[in-house]
Order: structure tokens, then C-alpha cells, then sequence
């Protein structure tokens, strides 16, 4: 009798697992199609300053300074931004040109 239940058991482990897995690869591709508008460029450097009106300031590679605001929904990365600035970290930051051209920060990675 012992045998059933123990494949049993198996059996639902393996289909929980298999059925997370699918959930997961959903969510992926969705998030991955979902994140990142088409006018939206990118630029990688580092954040060399952070100033008190939710803008801040980044280094390129070639020595170009830009200044972005955040967006809305940039204010949640504040933290990242700030570990990324402690750290000298490269920081990729995704961003929309506003009127005269301001950059407008959207997601910063």
C-alpha cells in the first residue's frame, strides 16, 4: 500500500514544478515585452550625483555629462540609484527626451 502514495507524492511534486516553471516563463516573456517603450533610448555610464529634486547626474564612458529627472516611476529606484552611486557602479539608464531636450529618466538599471 505504501507504494501508491509515494508515487503519488512524486507526482505532485513533479506536476507543482513543472506547472511553476510554466507560470515563471509566462511571466518572463510578458515582463520582457512589457517593460521598455519604443521611443525610450538607453544610455550606460555612472551616477556621479544625485540631487535633492529627484534628478540626478551621469558619466558616460566617452566623458559626456547628462542630467535626468525622474519619472514617476523612476522615484522607486531611488535606493539602486543611490547603492549604484556609493559603489561607482555602471548604470544603465532608460529614458524618454522631453521639450528642450530634457531627459526624463523612466528605469534605471
Amino acid at each position: 500500500m505504501a507504494f501508491p502514495r509515494v508515487s503519488a507524492v512524486i507526482f505532485l511534486i513533479l506536476l507543482i514544478g513543472s506547472l511553476s516553471l510554466l507560470c515563471i516563463g509566462v511571466f518572463a516573456l510578458y515582463q520582457t515585452t512589457e517593460t521598455h517603450q519604443n521611443n525610450e533610448e538607453y544610455v550606460e555610464g555612472k551616477i556621479v550625483a544625485i540631487g535633492s529634486k529627484m534628478d540626478f547626474e551621469l558619466v558616460t564612458e566617452a566623458g559626456q555629462h547628462l542630467h535626468f529627472s525622474c519619472s514617476n516611476s523612476c522615484r522607486a529606484f531611488m535606493t539602486h540609484m543611490q547603492r549604484h552611486f556609493y559603489e561607482q557602479a555602471m548604470t544603465y539608464v532608460f529614458y524618454v527626451e522631453g521639450s528642450k531636450n530634457h531627459l526624463i529618466a523612466v528605469d534605471v538599471d
